[in-house]
């Protein structure tokens, strides 16, 4: 599982989906959007982020699986393609 922060969502996923960047999510093939969270400004998102990063991987599952039980890409939904 992959935890980032971005000004530009759609941006990254492109990156991610296309395998511009390299290390963990090349390496591991990881190219699905499963979740995300909003916040409102970049601190308030890296403090997210470091908290997330320091969960337990069934943590991280148990959060993913309450919005995304079936682990879809959410990108299409994002995007208003419907799922």
């Amino acid at each position: 599982m992959y935890i980032g922060v971005t000004r530009d969502l759609y941006a990254r996923i492109y990156q991610h989906k296309n395998k511009q960047i390299n290390g963990f999510t090349k390496k591991y093939n990881i190219n699905k959007l499963v979740y995300f969270e909003s916040t409102v400004d970049i601190a308030s998102a890296i403090s997210r982020e470091k908290q997330l990063k320091g969960w337990i991987r069934r943590k991280k599952n148990l959060l993913v699986e309450k919005v995304n039980p079936d682990w879809k890409d959410l990108l299409p939904e994002l995007k208003g393609e419907g799922v």
